[in-house]
């Protein structure tokens, strides 16, 4: 009867069915694509940490080093003074002419910023003193006055800087010790943020008669009236000879007529609020 093929029939398919099921082990080619995006994304996310899981880096390997205060000599460092006023330096003492440079500066009442050299301070610290005691700003010059001192390794570099700070503040403990001037104006970026973190801004210069050269006192004193202007720092050497004392006979009473002359400020350490 027509029912019987109908129950055999239907009979037939559910055994296909049920025999179809139980029968293969392996899962058929495109079944990943069925699997929910969801489900493949946390899959994944499983075997890789999450970047809140990772490993923090260490503060140390992470922290800029302190910035240097941005001027426009070379690398960075200071060229003028940054107001109306003139600043007087003096590099490579102290010497045997320090003594009358700080007797002309006391005759017109006019400080001075002065960059020593290490090895040179601790056989002249009454020199060191009487700055201080003056009101005049320190500056590092390094230990050994080394032009070459930016091609030298980190570690030498840091010591020709602390030495000398560490020379200086035995003369005069606790002395702000504020700015950096390289040997022969040699200034690398490395070198200019190392000072910084020191706690030294690098200073350059705008006007340089080449004192140190001999050139004559005549030349010296053109030079510097000719070129000197408002915010000017002006770089002079009291470890010159007496060329320079000579011609700051006639500069101190021109500039102290036509400008305020002021020693380099006392600041916070660059990078510092």
């Amino acid at each position: 009867m027509p029912w019987r093929r109908t129950a055999v029939f239907a009979l037939a398919v559910l055994v296909l069915a049920l025999g179809g099921s139980s029968g293969v082990a392996s899962r058929p080619a495109g079944a990943l694509s069925s699997v929910p995006l969801a489900v493949r994304h946390d899959t994944a996310s499983a075997s890789s940490p999450s970047p809140s899981s990772a490993p923090a880096a260490s503060a140390s390997a992470s922290a800029p080093a302190p910035a240097a205060t941005p001027g426009t000599g070379p690398a960075g460092s200071l060229r003028t003074t940054g107001s109306s006023a003139v600043a007087l330096t003096f590099d490579d003492g102290p010497w045997d002419d320090t003594p009358a440079v700080l007797d002309l500066l006391a005759q017109y009442h006019v400080k001075a910023t002065f960059c020593m050299v290490g090895h040179q301070v601790a056989a002249r610290a009454a020199l060191v003193q009487r700055m201080v005691a003056e009101g005049h700003t320190l500056c590092n010059h390094t230990w050994t006055h080394d032009e070459m001192l930016p091609s030298r390794p980190a570690e030498r570099i840091r010591s020709e800087l602390q030495r000398t700070n560490d020379a200086i503040h035995a003369a005069v403990p606790g002395a702000p010790i504020c700015y950096y001037r390289a040997p022969g104006g040699n200034f690398a970026p490395h070198v200019v943020n190392m000072a910084a973190g020191m706690g030294m801004t690098s200073i350059y210069w705008t006007v340089d008669p080449q004192d140190w050269r001999g050139p004559g006192v005549q030349s010296i004193i053109h030079n510097v009236l000719t070129n000197t202007r408002p915010g000017s720092i002006v770089l002079l050497h009291d470890g010159a000879g007496p060329q320079t004392v000579a011609a700051l006979r006639t500069i101190l009473p021109d500039l102290t007529s036509r400008f305020t002359l002021i020693a380099l400020p006392i600041t916070d350490p660059p990078g510092h609020a």
